[in-house]
């Protein structure tokens, strides 16, 4: 299949992985050649209940055999939809009660800062510095790596950016300030959590001036840092919500939520303020009710933080720097970005899955379904270890 995958698929990098993939069940991905991987990246966080989980196929099949797309976005009622927005509305605080579904992350950042700019009459956007809300020219505006966005500049105008955790930068909200966005934990920057009530400081200061304050969960959602969503964390609650991959079981989705009064503003004056084809449908919505469903009604989530622990007293050797983040978002540091390339490529070899982050060269990505199993954690770990020492003894 590679050369017909160089040829015909328009790729993202010089030198893609290139497995070629046979299938998939649980936290194990097989290529063509019948080899078996244990996945402790999850599609990059979006396999929460890992592969091929039963209750999200089984509703998947039972949606398809009743009906598939019937209408665009927000015109007919169809009970996949709308019973998952009603059960997230009982998750959240009170003032999250209306969910807006869409294709994916980067149109659900599109989106929530649509309605931030049509909620307040402002244009001022703030993002931070090394953030990552996704790759479409709204998005892209307010990434915080310039080397990735220079060739594709003019984009918005009007973006500023602080320092993620630095509260003097928080003057820079004013009353010239729609919103900023945040993401609660930092993905491409490293997994960098929250320090000293940072998230609570931004939530005060944009009470103080009007501005928006919206949160990136798209990848620390759905029961990735022991709660539903990473905010719930830090005792705060935002403006707007976004949320994707984890979002529906390794089906494309995501969407962004927020108050009744502020969302039914995107209805009228201009109507049709968001629109979108294939947000809400019925089969991925259906993954998505699974999928939030398994992780309500199971211990999935509070497990993660235990998982946590195990993978941080497994994951201790002299190439590893620190462990970041929280629950199963977690990054292995190393002194270089030289170490870490060994480490992901070699561990690829030897049937172990792992990946980088976008931004932070050193960083090993460990972003695992939430069911795996403390035997499997203690075989991935096994793997790095004995790769490291191998790197280690090569290096002598």
């Amino acid at each position: 299949m590679n050369p017909d995958f160089i040829k015909y698929q328009a790729q993202t990098s010089p030198y893609p992985l290139g497995m070629e993939v046979s299938h998939a069940i649980g936290s194990y991905i097989y290529d063509t050649n019948d080899k078996k991987y244990l996945d402790f990246v999850a599609g990059v966080s979006a396999c929460t209940l890992g592969h091929q989980h039963p209750r999200v196929n089984q509703a998947i099949k039972d949606q398809l055999d009743k009906y598939s797309h019937v209408m665009v976005y927000g015109e007919y009622s169809q009970s996949p939809a709308v019973q998952y927005c009603k059960l997230m509305a009982s998750l959240l605080p009170e003032s999250l009660n209306k969910t807006y579904l869409v294709n994916s992350g980067t149109e659900a950042i599109e989106g929530a800062l649509k309605l931030a700019k049509r909620t307040t009459g402002r244009s001022q956007l703030i993002s931070c510095h090394n953030a990552y809300h996704g790759n479409t020219m709204g998005s892209m505006s307010v990434m915080g790596f310039e080397e990735r966005k220079r060739a594709f500049r003019p984009l918005l105008p009007d973006v500023d950016f602080i320092t993620f955790n630095n509260e003097a930068d928080l003057e820079k909200i004013t009353t010239r300030t729609a919103a900023i966005l945040l993401e609660t934990i930092q993905g491409g920057a490293g997994f960098i959590q929250p320090e000293n009530n940072f998230l609570q400081k931004v939530r005060k200061r944009c009470d103080e001036v009007g501005a928006l304050m919206i949160v990136d969960e798209i990848q620390p959602g759905f029961g990735r840092t022991g709660k539903l969503f990473g905010f719930q964390n830090y005792d705060v609650v935002p403006d707007i919500v976004v949320m994707g991959k984890g979002m529906g079981g390794g089906m494309p989705v995501g969407a962004f939520i927020a108050s009744a009064e502020k969302m039914d503003l995107l209805t009228e004056n201009p109507k049709l303020g968001h629109i979108t084809t294939f947000g809400g449908h019925p089969v991925i919505a259906s993954a998505c009710l699974a999928t939030l469903q398994e992780l309500t009604e199971t211990n999935l989530m509070q497990e993660a933080l235990k998982k946590e622990k195990l993978f941080r007293s497994l994951l201790v050797h002299p190439l590893i720097k620190e462990v970041r983040g929280k629950g199963l978002m977690l990054a292995a540091m190393t002194e270089t970005a030289d170490i870490t390339n060994q480490v992901i490529l070699n561990c690829q070899d030897k049937g172990l899955i792992l990946f980088w982050l976008l931004f932070e060269g050193c960083a090993i990505r460990i972003t695992p379904p939430l069911t795996i199993s403390e035997e499997e954690i203690r075989e991935g770990c096994s793997i790095i270890l004995n790769v490291m020492d191998e790197i280690l003894k090569a290096g002598k």
